[in-house]
């Protein structure tokens, strides 16, 4: 099981707490500082589509300009934006069985863990 984000996330803080709490071992994966790969993106994507991964509520969404917000229409130019800017990439990515889960949600956790 590995779990993606950015270390000062709050909602990566929670899903961080909480998987650690539960007793779940889990492989860290800061995008920061390990970054992310075209390969990875698109395995994600893949699994779960490209619109649950970009975050459009995130301040580095907001920050873009408007062309760029409005270039993305699918995986490629998705693909694209999150490369450039990690940031914008919904967090926590768990990644488990190989099943991706995007974002975090102590019932969504429960439930996957049962």
């Amino acid at each position: 099981m590995k779990l993606y984000g950015i270390p000062n996330c709050d909602t990566v803080k929670k899903a961080r707490t909480w998987l650690t709490e539960q007793g779940h071992d889990y492989e860290w994966h800061d995008f920061k500082k390990n970054g992310v790969s075209r390969e990875l993106l698109a395995g994600w994507i893949a699994r779960t589509g490209w619109e649950p991964l970009v975050n459009r509520q995130g301040t580095t969404w907001r920050k873009l300009d408007e062309a760029t917000k409005a270039g993305v229409v699918d995986a490629e130019s998705a693909i694209a934006v999150m490369l450039a800017q990690p940031s914008v990439i919904k967090r926590p990515v768990l990644e488990r069985d190989g099943q991706i889960t995007v974002g975090y949600k102590p019932e969504l956790y429960q439930g996957i863990f049962g």
